[in-house]
């Protein structure tokens, strides 16, 4: 099927190139890191963990939001989300790859990588980690891959594969709660010590994925190249309204429990992020974005009438998307981190050649996900009865009987 991504328009051709200029700039900022080390960036050793891990822990959620479409798909039978499905594993498969990269640059020496692997820790939670994206990774390459080509066939998919579906939806949770374990287990870091950690991580996997997932489905129909259906886009529309609603809810309970007890090792976090620290308030606007989009998003997402007309959904789901990526992408890791364990305020803002790095790997991101979805697209394109007929055409009666059948 692979073959499918090497012919296009020229419209196909002009993004990846695009792409793939992105991932020439990234590897031109990595070598410098490469040859210079982490002193480019701006880590230090009071803020070890930057822009690189935000961005991990950001795309683990927009991994583990395929389960969204997953779940009702194959294990309830949802028909709806048919044409979700596969869109949505391909989207995993791309956003776990970047993670993994994310991972690959912030450590540094790429032997250190090596290491991980080679002298495995089972008390370490990044062990753990690793082997939770792996798996999911392998688990979506796996999945996509079979049922994508019993699809091109028109014929079901074997029956084995129903065991690797099932394992993958635990498996989705996990990732994103061994990540949120690697936050909330560090006890010298009141702001991420807290018991509901996974439970916002997720509530924020299940809203900001399905939503890019929205975007990048309507963007498809938009362009006359895939029809996601409007009943799969409103449930899926649904999810997000819940899964926001209790991302809210859960960042008021972590904002109360701080400001009521009045500690000051939890208070001191949230006024770096939202009222500024010592004359530190360079995540204050961005904070306040997410605040803004995030209340804006709900109130569109929570009216049914709203949420049904494609324009406030559109807008619904673009603020939903940036507005926990605000908050997770670029708030809650350093926040972490500051004040520090011996209660000073530093400052931390990336460095150039970071975020040359991370447009870089958001880059071949987006090329690997515009090949998968170029794929998707031009079989999904196909009327499968006619192709199954082409490939076999002893059958071609067998198909007329299994056209009226379905009709």
């Amino acid at each position: 099927m692979i073959e499918k991504a090497l012919t296009g328009s020229r419209r196909y051709w002009t993004l990846l190139t695009v792409f793939g200029g992105l991932v020439f700039i990234g590897l031109l900022c990595y070598l410098r890191q490469y040859h210079a080390g982490l002193q480019v960036t701006g880590l230090s050793r009071d803020v070890t963990w930057g822009f690189y891990i935000a961005q991990f822990t950001f795309l683990v959620g927009v991994a583990a939001s395929a389960v969204m479409v997953v779940l009702p798909y194959y294990l309830h039978n949802y028909k709806a989300f048919g044409k979700l499905a596969v869109l949505g594993e391909f989207l995993a498969i791309s956003a776990v790859i970047m993670c993994m990269l994310f991972i690959f640059v912030d450590m540094g020496k790429p032997t250190r990588v090596l290491n991980v692997m080679l002298y495995p820790s089972p008390n370490s939670l990044m062990f753990w980690d690793m082997v939770s994206l792996m798996g999911y990774l392998l688990l979506n390459i796996l999945i996509s891959r079979v049922t994508f080509a019993a699809e091109r066939k028109s014929i079901a998919p074997p029956s084995w594969i129903r065991f690797f579906v099932v394992l993958s939806i635990p498996w989705a949770v996990s990732i994103h709660t061994v990540t949120a374990f690697l936050y909330s287990g560090l006890g010298a870091r009141p702001f991420w010590m807290t018991a509901i950690m996974a439970p916002r991580f997720l509530a924020t996997a299940f809203a900001a994925g399905p939503a890019l997932l929205i975007l990048l489905s309507l963007l498809l129909k938009q362009l006359k190249l895939f029809d996601p259906g409007k009943e799969a886009v409103k449930k899926l529309a649904v999810i997000i309204t819940y899964a926001m609603a209790a991302n809210i809810f859960f960042l008021l309970m972590e904002i109360f429990t701080a400001t009521y007890s009045a500690i000051p090792g939890h208070v001191d976090h949230l006024k770096l992020l939202y009222v500024g620290l010592d004359g530190n308030t360079t995540l204050v606007p961005w904070m306040w974005l997410s605040s803004i989009f995030s209340v804006i998003a709900m109130t569109l997402l929570f009216v049914p009438k709203w949420r049904e007309r494609k324009g406030l959904l559109v807008a619904a789901c673009f603020m939903v998307f940036f507005g926990i990526y605000f908050e997770k992408g670029l708030g809650m890791v350093v926040a972490g981190f500051i004040p520090t364990t011996m209660h000073t305020v530093v400052d931390y803002v990336p460095s150039g050649t970071e975020l040359g790095i991370s447009i870089g790997i958001y880059g071949l991101g987006a090329l690997i996900l515009t090949i998968l979805y170029k794929v998707a697209v031009t079989v999904r394109r196909r009327e499968p009865e006619a192709a199954w007929a082409e490939e076999r055409p002893e059958n071609k009666e067998e198909v007329a009987v299994a056209a009226a059948a379905g009709d």
